[in-house]
């Protein structure tokens, strides 16, 4: 994790109306790192996402991957130059069997310039790829559509369109909400495998526990402004995280 930072987020802000959602918001992230952020519902963190991802303009501030400012950059530009995504609301193509949905990031034009105007047999990157995240193709899972499968499997599809990007950042906003115990215990390994692998990440989560197991570091965000960053035990040592999370005594 040496090195320039991969990713810089600096005086960050973006009010709608009168209201911050992101308040002056500032952080590095290291080539190799799992930054986790957290904060109650409403603090900020997908606003967050959606400024780095270009979906939401920012009004202040600046974002830099690679020492380029991209900055209120169109999000297909953004993941061209190497950051991938997952969503909350998963919107798969419902009506399209689980590994035809893997067409559209296995045809962009990052994945096409990586492999060198190559395509190669899509359909077999795609189950290759389906498999990794957990689907049995045995199973003919992967050959199922979309509308029929349940929220686990829906949420591995859209963790495998982002890997399919070959990003070399990823956000996870929430990949483990809706998910049991037995599920999230089974993503962990594949989120690990991809630390192995040298990609960065940045989780969003409610899971604590889960999230607290493999990330670097934290950053917690409470009404769009950063409260503690630092470990998992000291971001929850902090009174202003137990205050947001736990309410005030007084």
């Amino acid at each position: 994790m040496n090195g320039p930072p991969l990713l810089v987020v600096h005086d960050l802000l973006k009010t709608f109306g009168g209201v911050q959602a992101v308040s002056r918001l500032s952080f590095n992230l290291s080539k190799g790192e799992l930054l986790g952020i957290i904060g109650p519902n409403g603090s900020g963190k997908t606003t967050t996402v959606n400024l780095i991802t270009g979906f939401v303009k920012a009004t202040a501030g600046k974002v830099l991957f690679n020492g380029q400012d991209i900055t209120n950059w169109a999000p297909y530009r953004i993941v061209r130059l190497g950051i991938a995504r997952t969503f909350q609301m998963v919107k798969p193509f419902y009506q399209l069997p689980a590994f035809k949905n893997m067409i559209v990031p296995l045809y962009s034009p990052r994945v096409k310039g990586l492999a060198g105007g190559k395509y190669g047999d899509r359909n077999a990157v795609a189950l290759d790829l389906l498999e990794e995240v957990g689907f049995e193709r045995d199973a003919q899972v992967a050959y199922k559509v979309a509308s029929v499968l349940p929220q686990g499997y829906l949420k591995r599809l859209e963790l495998a369109k982002a890997i399919a990007l070959q990003p070399e950042l990823m956000i996870l906003d929430e990949l483990f909400s809706g998910l049991s115990l037995a599920e999230v215990a089974s993503i962990v390994p594949i989120i690990e495998k991809l630390l192995l692998e040298g990609k960065t990440i940045i989780m969003i989560e409610h899971r604590l526990k889960e999230l607290f197991r493999i990330a670097n570091r934290l950053i917690v965000l409470n009404y769009g402004r950063k409260i503690a960053e630092g470990s998992a035990g000291e971001v929850m040592e902090s009174d202003e995280v137990k205050k947001a999370y736990l309410g005030s005594e007084e």
